[in-house]
């Protein structure tokens, strides 16, 4: 009870404010979930027997067969992580030039800024898949295709990361080297690479790593790596050759993960 107003006052978590929004966004999710499922149209037949298929499944994956690695697996799993290695090469350096463009404290005009972020996130938004499709139609099926569908997917996402770290670079020494005369060049190597170095080694890393599990599925649509090998088993029915690539892929996968890890310590 107040002494001054004599009214009590009661103390709740939410303003009313609060509690319509947080009500509408419920509403919208539980919406949005019905719609989906509506949408989706989900066959009962095909849901209810799903656990006997996956049992069945994993009956014909067993035992693997571990024999036709030497012949028909290792090749490819090579040619996957080339794929993987050389798309993330190429992709940061067609993504750098973006992102000094992208980043609005290196390159001052806004219409360059916003046309550099228009690319970026064109890439972004096409799926490494269509990607790989587009290219198999250009150049044929293929190591090449794939190579150019990794590159072109990642160029958004080294060139955002890589232009975020240069807008936030501490404008302290920068400003000194200009104040000392120093020629752009310098800079840029003096100024800004030191602040960003750590950032764009992780970014190369991460997008690598992310690069050695897309282009392991690329080859599905025809554009190379073990993903050829798992849609030709899976063909034939050999499923215990499919076994085989997807511990494969899982052990590839798994010493990436461990090689990025050790490396980010290493250098950053």
């Amino acid at each position: 009870m107040s002494a001054a107003s004599g009214i009590e006052r009661e103390w709740r978590r939410y303003t009313p404010a609060e509690r319509l929004a947080r009500f509408a966004l419920y509403f919208g999710i539980v919406a949005a979930c019905v719609v989906s499922l509506r949408t989706v149209q989900v066959i009962p037949e095909f849901l209810y027997d799903a656990p006997e298929q996956v049992a069945d499944l994993l009956k014909r994956m067993w035992p693997i067969e571990w024999s036709y690695y030497p012949k028909g697996v290792h090749d490819a799993l090579i040619e996957t992580l080339h794929i993987a290695t050389l798309g993330t090469i190429l992709a940061i350096v067609m993504a750098i030039p973006l992102g000094f463009l992208a980043a609005h404290n290196i390159t001052p005009y806004t219409s360059v800024n916003y046309l550099a972020k228009l690319m970026l996130v064109s890439s972004r938004s096409v799926n490494s898949l269509v990607w790989a499709l587009l290219f198999v139609a250009i150049f044929g099926p293929g190591a090449l295709a794939g190579t150019m569908a990794i590159a072109f997917r990642s160029i958004g996402f080294v060139g955002k990361l890589f232009g975020e770290a240069l807008e936030e670079a501490r404008p302290g020494p920068v400003e000194a080297l200009k104040a000392a005369g120093a020629p752009w060049p310098s800079i840029l190597v003096k100024g800004y690479w030191p602040q960003v170095e750590p950032a764009f080694w992780g970014i190369a890393l991460f997008r690598w790593d992310i690069s050695v599990r897309e282009s392991a599925v690329l080859g599905l649509v025809g554009a190379g790596g073990i993903g050829m090998a798992i849609d030709t088993a899976m063909n034939l029915f050999r499923w215990e050759r499919v076994a085989l690539m997807l511990v494969a892929i899982f052990t590839v996968v798994v010493l990436a993960e461990i090689v990025v890890t050790y490396i980010r310590k290493k250098i950053i």
